[in-house]
């Protein structure tokens, strides 16, 4: 098999992204495939401003933000196994993965 998987995980907490990515590595390397990765891609900020009373005093803002932290695995060489573990892995609630075979 000459063909690689790209994994793309996104989270909002960076902890539970780190630990996720921690277990997809693990249960690669149990099953015998390679890992490239993890490789931290940038974190995307989105910022709000609203006005906090809605009448008056426009100057009197609040501001948000949400980071969406973001990392990518490749497996090279990935074997059967690895495809089934990988399957049948449950990973943390707020974790969106994306896979693709290349």
């Amino acid at each position: 098999m000459n063909e690689k998987i790209r994994i793309r995980l996104k989270a909002y907490d960076h902890r539970v992204l780190d630990q996720s990515v921690g277990e997809i590595v693990e249960t690669v390397k149990r099953t015998g495939g390679r890992v490239a990765g993890p490789i931290p891609l940038p974190t995307r900020i989105e910022r709000f401003t609203v006005n906090r009373s809605p009448h008056v005093d426009k100057k009197s803002r609040d501001q948000f933000e949400i980071r969406t932290h973001k990392r990518l695995l490749d497996i090279l060489e990935p074997t059967q196994q690895t495809i089934d573990a990988l399957g049948k892995l449950d990973l943390a609630a707020g974790v969106d993965v994306e896979i693709k075979l290349q």
